[in-house]
């Protein structure tokens, strides 16, 4: 035996951190020949064979003692040469097979270097499970990063899970442990095993694992998501051309397991779902489709927000490839694709990312820092170099690996502010002495700021619920980077406005009106969210009040203003059908509405009509951050409950005139002022009959004279029917 009794034990116990200095084929010392030794349990006889005549004769291993440990020595051999471990099984099965402690690492000091620093954008290709030919052989490289860890290896379907076959070899001080196993395929499954710096062991799944078993089950899968052609160059070449801030966003929120079922009541699958899913977007007209978080998540009552394999589109629906094809399919007719992205804070499964080599690596050390009081989930440590590479590559990924058009970030607020749900006492100041998270802010302004410059046209949203100052504004200017920001201030607002009996509202327009004074301050979404109809809130129709008649009305009229204010649009799906259940994520949409009455039919339609009036007009979007864009006609006639505005195109060629009306009372003969003279076309009455409403309006058009009215020099009078929002515009 040519290896000390330390070493024997060290290899034996998984505890060596450098395998391949004793595995594999070395020269002697002083020359006295080679030696090749594998760690191959369940082995019974063991022969290295080189792969060329030439290169000398096969060399014959024993066992060293009672171990798994086989060792054979050529005397005479002068040099080491690639060969092959010709082995017998104990069950009586005969392999041969490269060794994998024959080969060089497949990560360089580059990729470490860059990995350290927190800068190596694509770690994704390094660390993880990859598909490789390397030397000529076929096989896996396996990456995972636990700086604490005693000793790493990886175990699976391709060597019956023994964590002693296969021990990984750490990269110096990166903390990076890799290994090469060759014969490994896609669709092997996996998971890493650890011996923690006190000698526990512990078995995670992969954290940059791009594929999962079903829940509850959590093995990693091997899976190339390089492979899938991809057919949407062309979508790609118009979005990276295209300023989003200045095009139509209507954007439909949808989870994939709910929105409808196959029979036995079955989620639809990723490909079932990109032909009904396509065809209803294209005929409701949205512009985009955001799906709740769709990376792995163990647990489905979570929507996906407590996240287990950020780099993996959850199993439930298919493979990864099934949803790349999902996204494809929506990108080649014209729609793009949202993705909700959850970086605030995960899980604390014990085989996922949390104290993952028995330490606190990914997660703040600090339990006031690293653990989230709300959620009982753990918080990601921005400062730390490689737990922030992790998300902001992971943000990349999903552009990169899955062609995504945007991600909306999710819980931005309770990143920012370190006492963010604490009590005093409970959190630590910054070392400026205040509650800001000041590494969590840089995190956010530098991933936004990558997105951009590799990505552009890729859209980056908040949701963030404070005043934080500057969302929407570049890191230069001080911001922190992203596209647009969720106006939750509006949706509060306007779904207590029209949750109001009628009679009550003139008290409470400025609900309607507020954000309006603040609407410069960022670049906002209006969002009517899942959030919003969940959890004892009532659906959108279950707020509004009155009669069946006066709900539906009201809704129609809420919509109605969604859309012709200022800012991109976000409803979630249901509220276009009138749902009047809470959405259940165990469930489906509500499909059958459509067929009890005209409602349900006309308040999709009205949806359809809204997104097709929208998108073809560009006063409605245009200037939505411009000053303008938007500018009020009348919003103080309180008496009758009569709002007024005006919508212009960036150059003020155009002109859109919405009006709403939130009493069941019509209103006649009510005068508006106008910028132009001329015919001004009724363009959308939400009390048309096809609506379900009682078809009260202006025959198709209003002729504006000259009559100067509220500040415009022209003006029209106006038939306004009940709980409606009516659209002019002038041709």
């Amino acid at each position: 035996m040519t290896l000390s009794e330390t070493e024997v034990a060290a290899l034996t116990q998984r505890r060596h951190a450098a395998p391949h200095d004793l595995l594999g084929m070395h020269l002697l010392k002083g020359g006295r020949g080679v030696a090749v030794r594998a760690l191959l349990p369940g082995a019974r006889a063991v022969l290295s064979v080189p792969l060329q005549e030439g290169q000398g004769a096969p060399i014959p291993l024993r066992r060293i003692a009672s171990t798994n440990l086989f060792e054979g020595v050529a005397a005479g051999a002068e040099r080491v040469c690639p060969y092959e471990l010709a082995v017998q099984w104990d069950d009586g099965a005969q392999t041969r097979e490269r060794d994998p402690y024959s080969f060089p690492p497949t990560l360089g000091e580059v990729d470490l270097f860059l990995f350290g620093k927190g800068d190596e954008r694509r770690i994704y290709d390094k660390l993880g499970a990859h598909l490789r030919r390397v030397e000529g052989t076929d096989g896996a490289t396996f990456g995972v990063w636990a700086p604490n860890a005693q000793g790493v290896s990886v175990k699976g379907s391709f060597n019956q899970w023994r964590a002693d076959r296969h021990l990984m070899r750490c990269l110096g001080a990166s903390g990076v442990w890799e290994l090469f196993v060759p014969g490994v395929q896609a669709g092997d499954h996996y998971k890493f095993e650890l011996i923690t710096a006190e000698g526990a062991v512990v078995e995670k799944t992969d954290p940059y694992g791009t594929f999962f078993e079903l829940a509850p089950k959590n093995a990693s899968i091997v899976w190339d998501v390089r492979r899938f052609q991809w057919t949407d160059q062309d979508w790609c070449a118009r979005r990276a051309a295209a300023d989003p801030l200045r095009a139509p966003m209507s954007i439909y929120e949808m989870h994939l397991g709910s929105w409808r079922k196959k029979r036995r009541a079955e989620s639809l699958s990723y490909r079932e779902l990109a032909a009904p899913l396509v065809e209803y977007l294209r005929r409701m007209g949205f512009t985009h489709v955001e799906f709740l978080p769709v990376a792995e998540h163990a647990y489905y009552p979570s929507w996906g927000y407590q996240v287990t394999g950020f780099y993996a589109p959850t199993s439930r629906y298919g493979t990864p490839d099934d949803f790349q094809h999902l996204v494809n399919e929506l990108h080649r007719a014209g729609i793009g694709v949202i993705l909700d992205w959850v970086p605030a804070h995960f899980p604390r499964d014990e085989w996922a990312l949390g104290r993952f080599d028995g330490t606190p690596l990914y997660e703040h050390a600090d339990p006031r820092r690293g653990e989230h009081p709300d959620w009982g989930t753990f918080v990601f440590d921005f400062a730390r170099n490689e737990a922030r590479n992790f998300l902001v590559a992971n943000a990349l990924y999903w552009c990169d690996a899955f062609h995504v058009d945007g991600l909306r970030t999710d819980a931005v607020a309770s990143m920012l502010y370190l006492d963010y749900s604490r009590q005093p006492g409970q959190w630590v100041p910054n070392a400026q002495g205040d509650h800001r998270n000041l590494d969590a802010v840089e995190f956010l302004r530098h991933t936004n700021q990558v997105l951009r410059d590799e990505h552009p046209g890729v859209v980056t949203i908040a949701e963030e619920s404070t005043n934080w100052p500057h969302v929407t504004e570049p890191a230069e200017r001080g911001g922190l980077g992203f596209h647009l920001k969720w106006d939750l201030g509006w949706m509060h607002d306007t779904l207590e406005y029209f949750q109001r009996d009628p009679i009550h509202r003139p008290w409470h327009q400025d609900s309607l009106t507020f954000s309006m004074l603040y609407r410069h301050q960022e670049r906002y979404v209006r969002p009517l969210s899942h959030d919003e109809v969940v959890h004892g809130k009532r659906s959108l129709l279950g707020r509004m009040p009155g009669d069946p008649w006066q709900r539906f009305a009201n809704l129609r009229a809420l919509l109605g203003g969604q859309w012709s204010l200022p800012g991109k649009k976000l409803l979630f799906m249901g509220g276009e059908l009138g749902q009047q259940a809470e959405w259940e994520e165990n469930g489906e949409l509500h499909w059958m509405l459509l067929g009890q009455g005209p409602y349900h039919c006309g308040l999709q339609q009205y949806v359809a009509d809204l997104n097709r009036l929208y998108v073809a007009e560009p006063a409605f979007w245009e200037a939505d951050y411009d000053t303008g864009g938007f500018s009020w006609l009348d919003c103080e006639d309180r008496s009758h409950s009569v709002l007024a505005f005006l919508r212009r195109n960036a150059a003020g060629t155009r002109h859109a005139l919405i009006v709403q009306n939130l009493t069941p009372v019509p209103q006649h003969a009510y005068r508006v002022g106008l910028p132009r003279a001329g015919w001004w076309r009724e363009r959308l009455n939400s009390d048309a009959s096809i609506y379900g409403g009682s078809n009260c309006g202006n025959l198709g058009a209003v002729h504006a004279q000259a009559a100067p009215w509220q500040s415009q020099p022209f003006s029209a009078e106006l038939t306004l029917p009940p709980l409606s929002c009516v659209i002019f515009s002038c041709d």
